[in-house]
């Protein structure tokens, strides 16, 4: 009986001993560092890189093909309109002009012999002392002979054209911003051998993204900053939107017209461009959070939220509409007092349970 009881209470310690190995301690939830969210106050904004071109730009080109003799100009001269800048060998244009000259000359004679046959054959045959067959010849012979006048008259205007043509003048004031052929070359008609960028309003051109393109309308104001001034903002206004992206880089090219530039502005320098959304198009302000908040879902940027009631994380898309140095812009998929992950996004995962922790310093991750 003292045997069999032993065995009892061993069997008993035993199977309590394999109940407390089989009972598992729940994981505490893990902390993270999170901070409730604001709008910054200020309208929804995009910063987008740009490059100061003139309004107009055309490359000046001979209209006829021939070998440069002479360039007068150099890349970055400014030159006025009516200059010449560029010549061609002129010998074949003004044995042209000559030949041109020579057939008018020989069509104007044949057109007064043929009006003094007229009016001598007219007044025979009035005294009936021809035959009206051969008056129609002379009318007709006199006819042939002025249109032939007239268009040796136009053979040799064309001629004296080409002639001019073999001086390249500009068109326009501006600054010559590429050299594209050089002395001795032969060149074809209508190929280019300088871009003029002409003098008057200056733009400052960007590609928008379909995502920032909301963001932008004709008539916009905007501010640009150049990195050649720095601590100068300059004001703009758009002018032109292209009604459709290119076809490679899926972008959308946007002109704007810069206001009093002055002269320090110079043609190529790189800018940045502050894109205000109108107020009529601004439902939200944005929410500014430090770069190492931001994630991705997919190819999509993400923010880790933590809800307010079971602190369990959830992966939201958001739009970013400013890349700053140490902070973003969200200008949607956020809301007013959301609690949003600030460090070690990347060893999170959807719906864990956390724990709230504030960050060390909070003014680190101030807008």
């Amino acid at each position: 009986m003292r045997a069999a009881a032993l065995v009892s209470v061993l069997s008993a310690v035993t199977a309590l001993g394999a109940c407390h190995r089989n009972e598992v301690a729940a994981p505490a939830p893990r902390p993270v560092v999170a901070q409730a969210v604001h709008p910054d106050g200020h309208p929804v904004s995009a910063t987008l890189p740009g490059e100061v071109q003139a309004r107009y730009a055309t490359p000046l080109s001979f209209r006829i093909a021939g070998k440069i003799i002479e360039r007068r100009v150099r890349l970055g001269d400014v030159v006025k309109s009516g200059q010449v800048v560029a010549r061609l060998d002129p010998a074949d244009a003004q044995k042209n002009a000559a030949s041109a000259e020579a057939q008018l000359e020989a069509a104007k004679s044949r057109a007064i012999y043929a009006k003094q046959q007229v009016d001598r054959d007219r007044a025979q045959a009035r005294e009936n002392l021809i035959s009206q067959a051969q008056l129609e010849q002379t009318e007709d012979a006199y006819t042939s002979a002025i249109a032939q006048r007239d268009q040796a008259e136009q053979q040799t205007a064309l001629a004296q054209d080409q002639l001019k043509y073999a001086t390249l003048t500009a068109d326009h004031a501006g600054v010559i911003t590429a050299e594209q052929a050089d002395t001795g070359q032969n060149v074809s008609a209508g190929q280019a051998v300088y871009n003029l960028a002409w003098t008057g309003d200056v733009d400052v051109v960007c590609d928008v993204p379909e995502g920032a393109l909301a963001s932008l309308a004709v008539g916009q104001v905007a501010k640009v900053t150049l990195s050649a001034l720095p601590g100068r903002t300059f004001a703009a206004r758009v002018r032109e939107l292209s009604p459709a992206a290119d076809a490679q880089s899926r972008t959308y090219r946007a002109k704007l017209t810069l206001e009093n530039p002055g002269p320090d502005v110079r043609l190529g320098m790189t800018a940045d461009i502050a894109l205000t959304q109108p107020v009529a198009a601004s439902a939200a302000s944005s929410f500014v959070v430090p770069a190492t908040a931001l994630f991705h879902d997919g190819n999509a940027p993400a923010l880790w939220i933590v809800h307010a009631g079971d602190d369990k994380l959830e992966l939201r898309r958001v739009r970013v509409s400013r890349y700053n140095e140490r902070t973003v812009a969200i200008s949607q998929g956020l809301k007013d007092g959301e609690r949003v992950v600030l460090q070690g996004v990347h060893t999170v995962t959807a719906g864990e349970q956390v724990r709230v922790i504030a960050p060390l310093h909070p003014e680190d991750f101030a807008s």
